[in-house]
């Protein structure tokens, strides 16, 4: 009895091995057959390694289907493997179409939350190393190769307009952003980096050192790591939009000493706006200052912070004062002030978590604009946007939770989103305009207006029914949950920017100099404010939905106080 019972037993074990053999097997060949119809669309000839040879285990995760929406726009995932993903879906699988809100929040938020694909991707050294046929300048930019050179040292010189691109980064692109800030010089670095500037970097390297593709340029040399591929910028492209002109900035009492105050000067016969701005942006200079025959380039400081203005009649030609050159006229260079540009990672890993917390349509994106600039560290996301990381928030693709980054936006709430943070900077906007903004973005991106039919269809209603109530929930969720606080409000941010940000900056426990905050008021627009006419001036909200929002208003406003907190601004009482 014992005989049959061990052979059955033994038949059952192997039995077992065998099943898990199939179904491994089975799993790999189905994996490498939908790899291969991936494959199809590639384009022939050879080609460098790539991430579907070092990542296996990537790949397989595309053969069974598990790649999220968020790995679709990761930068770090290759065309190759995002162009198997559009073969692989073919188009049953597209979503269908209709606004994403009209789904409820908390199903967007879920959808946000599917981060296992960026956990599992390391943060990788640089873009993969070209084969052995290198890629050369290019050679229908209209500018100068000038060389390799190295961007390794703390002092870049090339540091004016700063935006990446991982997808379509060209040189004519990279010029031509350059040339519109009135720049002498584009650098391209790692293949998808732009920085402009008026000088050249004091380190040249070997030819051989820029060794990486433009993202959207093949076979056009775009730097390397640490390495910058420089071109002199000599005109703009055709169709381009054109060079950004100088900004009257109004006119001021002249400081006493203005040989001490201010760091370069002109003094020529008869000399113009035009010349003297040329003169300080060649410089980089943000500021031209003319007092008759004499030009001044300067930078916003403490004893000269444009903020006292007078009457312009005073600097008129025939004016007694301006006669007397007791005043000057101040101008806006095209060129960027470059005392607050320099961003990195924080050195260490922070100690306190800080999230930068607010409702979508908040202003969350421009408040890390200035929090990045005022502090020069880079602040991170709980989410992940292309688009924002393209405009220069390296911290964008940064893991949320690895503590490299002054603080992490977010637009969660809930006790248990809510209780991960150690503080949190409470960013609160007057909710219509906070409405108006988001529907904005879902409709029209970060920079365009929502199309009248958008408006007129049942599209807005819907968003406002879902969302007003979203706005009040937030706060008072943080008021409630948020371990330490700080309250910030949008219109107090954009009406009293300095001080303001003086706290934020306190409160982040970061010190910087009053040149820094001034060079911030500078540079305070960023590069994500809507610009251009609206395409109409109507009133979107009804009677109801007002009714529906002050009531949220006169909650959120009375928590804030319950929280010895101040109320919310007086623009937010009920209209």
């Amino acid at each position: 009895m014992a005989k049959p019972f061990f052979r059955l037993q033994k038949f059952l074990r192997r039995t077992q091995f065998l099943l898990f053999f199939l179904t491994a097997a089975y799993l790999m060949t189905g994996s490498l057959l939908l790899l291969q119809r991936a494959r199809v669309g590639l384009p022939p000839g050879p080609r460098a390694p790539g991430p579907l040879q070092a990542l296996p285990v990537a790949a397989v995760a595309l053969g069974v289907g598990l790649l999220d929406s968020r790995a679709l726009h990761d930068p770090r995932v290759s065309p190759e493997l995002l162009l198997g993903v559009d073969v692989l879906r073919g188009p049953l699988a597209r979503p269908r179409p209709g606004p994403r809100w009209l789904r409820s929040r908390n199903s967007e938020l879920r959808q946000l939350r599917r981060r296992w694909f960026h956990h599992f991707m390391g943060d990788p050294q640089g873009p993969p190393a070209l084969g052995p046929e290198a890629p050369r300048p290019a050679a229908s930019s209209q500018g100068t190769y000038m060389g390799c050179f190295s961007d390794d040292g703390q002092e870049r010189t090339l540091k004016g307009a700063v935006f990446f691109d991982l997808r379509k980064m060209t040189v004519s692109h990279c010029q031509n952003a350059c040339a519109e800030r009135s720049y002498v010089y584009a650098g391209l670095e790692a293949g998808a980096e732009c920085y402009c500037g008026n000088r050249l970097p004091a380190v040249s390297m070997g030819p051989e050192e820029c060794n990486h593709e433009c993202k959207g340029e093949k076979s056009s040399v775009c730097g390397g790591v640490g390495r910058l591929s420089v071109y002199r910028v000599e005109q703009l492209q055709p169709g381009s939009r054109k060079r950004r002109t100088v900004t009257y900035r109004g006119c001021f009492r002249l400081l006493e000493n203005v040989t001490h105050a201010f760091p370069d000067s002109l003094v020529q016969a008869n000399v113009t706006v035009e010349t003297c701005s040329g003169f300080c942006s060649q410089k980089e200079f943000p500021l031209a200052i003319l007092r008759g025959w004499e030009c001044y380039c300067a930078y916003p400081t403490p004893q000269f912070n444009l903020r006292d203005a007078v009457d312009s009649s005073l600097c008129g030609q025939e004016s007694e004062a301006r006669r007397l050159a007791e005043y000057c006229e101040v101008y806006q260079t095209p060129v960027q002030d470059t005392r607050c540009t320099d961003r990195r990672f924080l050195p260490t890993k922070s100690k306190v978590f800080v999230a930068l917390s607010s409702f979508p349509g908040a202003g969350n994106t421009w408040a890390r604009h200035l929090i990045e600039h005022a502090t020069g560290f880079y602040t991170g996301s709980y989410y992940f946007d292309g688009t924002l990381y393209n405009k220069g928030f390296k911290g964008e693709k940064d893991h949320w939770r690895s503590r490299r980054t002054i603080c992490v936006k977010t637009h969660e709430s809930g006790r248990r989103e809510i209780e991960m943070f150690d503080s949190a900077i409470l960013l609160i906007r007057n909710p219509y305009r906070s409405l108006v903004a988001e529907f904005n973005r879902k409709c029209a991106g970060h920079l365009g207006y929502a199309a009248d039919r958008n408006w007129k269809s049942k599209e807005w209603p819907d968003f406002v029914n879902s969302y007003a109530s979203w706005w009040s929930s937030h706060v008072l969720d943080w008021l409630k949950y948020g371990k330490r606080l700080l309250v910030v409000h949008y219109e107090e941010l954009r009406r009293s920017l300095v001080p303001t940000l003086r706290e934020v900056v306190a409160f982040l426990n970061v010190s910087v100099s009053e040149e820094r905050l001034l060079c911030v008021e500078n540079n305070k627009e960023g590069s994500f404010r809507r610009r251009g006419r609206r395409p109409h001036d109507l009133e979107p909200f009804t009677p109801a939905m007002k009714d529906l929002i002050n009531g949220y208003i006169r909650t959120v406003d009375r928590a804030l106080r319950d929280h010895n907190w101040a109320g919310l601004p007086r623009e937010y009482v009920p209209r």
